[in-house]
């Protein structure tokens, strides 16, 4: 391993952990249901099918993994012409720094830290539950997102100006903020009783959104490296939504007669 990837590696952890897990460690530790809901062993579990889950993936999963990647090649070649528009100025190429990292992630911190409050503030065991999941999410989300970012080694579009400098030291793709917004924004929008659904949802997947047009505004990822973190945190949250066991499929694919011809579906649900 390059010895300029260490300080990569190191610097994951520390970021993930200030972001989502330092503000509520001490809260979770005394939490009377903590006990319960947020055992060492069901973690290493939920970890190792996350990351096993495309061994167990159906037609459907698999369907869905084929459009994600159109998804991002489209994106990829509209990358310089959303860089060409945002990033303006003689700032736009500043060395890779950068410096609203932590402020574009307090959002998501917020969400997992409301939920927390009011669930302790009603002594709700199915918030803190809900509250575990969006920290799995972010966990998960944004732990992938990192391994991968150092395999790709993308440079970021305020490092260079050209949307194919792939093997570098960058870490733009996937846009890990990202990742983690639409993660813990999802899960917490399909959570819970659908008496505020509209609500959650509004905030989790726009706050989600917004992250992802910051980031692009900043100039610190390209418009692929948003689709992808995008992408990554929706099938993050879709497992840890459905990880229960023996509960009903979410997915399915059919296939439906027109006048014309056939007309292909593929629904999915997150609760």
């Amino acid at each position: 391993m390059p010895i300029e990837w260490v300080p990569r590696l190191l610097a994951a952890p520390i970021r993930l952990c200030a972001v989502l897990l330092g503000p509520l460690a001490v809260a979770f530790a005394g939490s009377a249901h903590a006990d319960d809901w947020m055992s060492v062993r069901g973690a290493l579990e939920d970890v190792g099918h996350y990351y096993t889950a495309p061994l167990r993936w159906d037609g459907a999963d698999w369907l869905a993994f084929g459009g994600t990647l159109a998804a991002v090649a489209a994106a990829h070649s509209f990358d310089a012409r959303v860089r060409s528009d945002l990033a303006t100025g003689p700032g736009a190429l500043n060395g890779g720094q950068d410096k609203n990292s932590l402020r574009d992630a307090l959002p998501v911190a917020a969400i997992v830290g409301g939920t927390w409050a009011y669930a302790g503030f009603l002594g709700d065991r199915d918030g803190y539950r809900e509250t575990w999941g969006l920290i799995e999410a972010g966990v998960l989300s944004t732990a992938t997102g990192e391994l991968l970012a150092l395999g790709v080694g993308r440079e970021r579009p305020d490092a260079t100006t050209s949307p194919n400098a792939w093997g570098k030291s960058g870490d733009s793709f996937p846009s890990v903020h990202v990742s983690a917004a639409f993660a813990v924004g999802t899960v917490f929008a399909e959570s819970g009783n659908d008496e505020y659904r509209w609500v959650r949802r509004i905030l989790g997947y726009g706050i989600a959104a917004g992250t992802g047009y910051l980031r692009m505004h900043e100039n610190v990822h390209w418009l692929s490296d948003t689709v992808a973190g995008s992408a990554l945190g929706i099938a993050t949250a879709r497992f840890v939504l459905n990880r229960e066991e023996g509960k009903e499929p979410t997915a399915a694919l059919s296939f439906q007669p027109t006048k014309d011809g056939w007309m292909i579906a593929y629904t999915k649900r997150f609760y």
